[in-house]
């Protein structure tokens, strides 16, 4: 019998801060944009955490998904008590505007399989740096 994943009540994820690069960054043409975020993850539950790993899910403005899974959140595998908060920062590169979401899992301290939600964002290309599509 597979153990069913639950959602724990008072483990949240925030977008601290979300920053839009481009400027002086030398990223292969495909992938011209970088958007570094800030994230934090918050275990105001009752039990103590351990976060295993992540998956990103982008809504491309192309109307294609791109999901990134894997291993540690930036090669750590955080242990979270209740109180604690886990705090880092990390990147995506694209070319297109696109909504990222997505999820961290893990278990909690009887081993319970554990998945927090992170909330849904926008990764806005602005106008300047967009290609004025008269020149094309």
């Amino acid at each position: 019998m597979t153990q069913e994943t639950i959602e724990l009540e008072g483990l949240r994820v925030v977008l601290d801060k979300l920053v839009h690069h481009c400027e002086n960054v030398d990223l292969p043409s495909t992938l011209s944009h970088a958007f570094i975020y800030f994230l934090s993850i918050h275990n105001l539950s009752d039990r103590t955490v351990t976060i295993l790993g992540r998956k990103w899910v982008l809504k491309n403005d192309d109307d294609t998904t791109t999901v990134v899974e894997g291993d540690k959140v930036v090669g750590e595998t955080p242990v979270l008590a209740t109180g604690e908060t886990f705090t880092y920062n990390s990147y995506h590169l694209t070319h297109i505007g696109a909504i990222a979401s997505g999820s961290f899992h893990g278990v909690d301290e009887f081993e319970n399989k554990i998945r927090v939600r992170i909330p849904e964002f926008r990764l806005e290309i602005p106008d300047e740096t967009r290609p004025d599509p008269a020149l094309s």
